[in-house]
Order: C-alpha cells, then sequence, then structure tokens
C-alpha cells in the first residue's frame, strides 16, 4: 500500500510544541518546524539547518525554475544572434 500525498500539516502536541510537517517530514518554509517552550528549530524536508542556513535557502528560493530566471533568458536571447 503506498502512502497518499500528504498535505502540510500543523500539529500542536500536549505540551504545547508546534510541529509543522510536509509528507510527514519536518518541513517550514515560513519559519522554524519546531517550536518548543524553550528553542526552535528549522526543518526543510526533514533535514535541520541552522537558523542562519535556512535563511540562506530561503533567500536562494525564487520560486521559478533556473530556466525561466531573467538573466538566463537575456544570454538565450544574445545566443539567438
Amino acid at each position: 500500500m503506498e502512502p497518499k500525498n500528504e498535505k502540510s500539516r500543523k500539529i500542536t502536541t500536549a505540551d504545547g510544541t508546534i510541529m509543522h510537517t510536509f509528507n510527514g517530514k519536518l518541513h517550514n518554509w515560513e519559519g522554524p518546524a519546531l517550536i518548543s517552550s524553550d528553542k526552535k528549530e528549522y526543518y526543510l524536508y526533514g533535514i535541520q539547518y541552522s537558523q542562519e542556513e535556512w535563511k540562506e535557502f530561503k533567500t536562494q528560493w525564487s520560486g521559478l525554475p533556473w530556466y525561466k530566471t531573467p538573466s538566463i533568458l537575456a544570454d538565450a536571447g544574445a545566443a539567438r544572434n
């Protein structure tokens, strides 16, 4: 039996810990994926990162594929001439 594609979920445990998950893995592009009373942890697709690493990934994420970025399109136009 194959698992269904799960959407992102926000789970709050009895002790107040908040977990953001995507497909069963800790993940959150908006902020920390695991928030407890004494710490915040950053995860992307189940892999833990420091806050600085997470911010770097977030700034690099433009939402467009590499081949649709303006710099690539400008270079492609030059190659045709």
